[in-house]
């Protein structure tokens, strides 16, 4: 009697210790039953547990660095771009100081149009830009044997430079370029010329250096309705204002007429001035 209760005591607190033990949290996760030795178990839950902490350790890293890596990479890059900008500017600054004529530079909504040619007068000299550095020139991209909107053009380039010298006092220089240089000659471009102004300085050359000129100036010209020698020549016809530094100011189309034309190209003339 006495044994049989001892038992049951036996039992009732080998129950309540396991109970407990059970309700403990545990610290790894639990794993199917091993038929291993006490040691065995160790070792392989020791392996797993520094395997574990061994992956924890290489996501932090990992984490770690890219939390770095990615502010510091978008950080060179705006620094870059600031750094370059900033030498934008400075050589903008540098460029639009120069007065080597007497007129201060402004790049304020001017067109991204000009640049250098070379090409030939009607004596057959050799002609660049620089030429005509140091006077405001008005240049026109045509061609002799224009049926109607090339004399038209060339007549009121006539009529500018006399209205600006007898109403403002301002001489500026008139340029011609043709765009039909296996046409027009020397020979031909001067007596043509003539019949307007022959102030008016025609250039010419071979046809790729005329070429590069209308492209320079955004110039679209095209032959078109060719029989032989007879033929048009298709084009925009833009006149072209150029500062002393033959910097490109204003364009003009067909709509204006000869005073609304002098009358502009004096209001740039007197801010240029300013």
């Amino acid at each position: 009697m006495l044994r049989s209760t001892l038992r049951r005591l036996s039992t009732r607190a080998v129950v309540a210790v396991a109970y407990r033990t059970s309700l403990r949290p545990r610290l790894y996760p639990s794993r199917g039953f091993q038929s291993r030795s006490y040691t065995n178990g160790s070792n392989y839950r020791k392996n797993n547990l520094e395997k574990q902490f061994s992956e924890d350790d290489e996501l932090l890293s990992s984490h770690s660095w890219s939390t770095y890596i990615i502010p510091a990479t978008m950080l060179l890059i705006a620094g870059t771009g600031l750094y370059i900008h900033y030498n934008d500017e400075r050589r903008a600054i540098a460029k639009g100081s120069e007065q080597s004529t007497g007129y201060q530079r402004s790049n304020n909504n001017r067109p991204a149009i000009g640049g250098p040619f070379h090409l030939f007068d009607t004596e057959n000299n050799s002609v660049t830009e620089s030429a005509f550095r140091g006077n405001w020139t008005l240049l026109y991209f045509g061609y002799t044997s224009s049926p109607d909107v090339g004399p038209a053009e060339v007549k009121k380039i006539a009529e500018v430079i006399k209205i600006l010298e007898s109403e403002y006092n301002v001489k500026i220089t008139p340029v011609f370029i043709t765009i039909d240089p296996q046409r027009d000659t020397h020979a031909q471009l001067k007596a043509y010329l003539k019949e307007f102004d022959p102030r008016i300085i025609g250039l010419t050359g071979p046809i790729s250096a005329v070429r590069q000129a209308a492209h320079e100036y955004r110039v679209y010209f095209k032959k078109v309705d060719e029989e032989g020698q007879d033929y048009l020549v298709e084009s925009s016809n833009n006149m072209y204002l150029l500062d002393p530094n033959m910097e490109v100011v204003r364009f003009f189309g067909l709509e204006y007429d000869s005073q609304q034309l002098a009358d502009t190209i004096m209001v740039e003339i007197k801010k240029a001035s300013r």
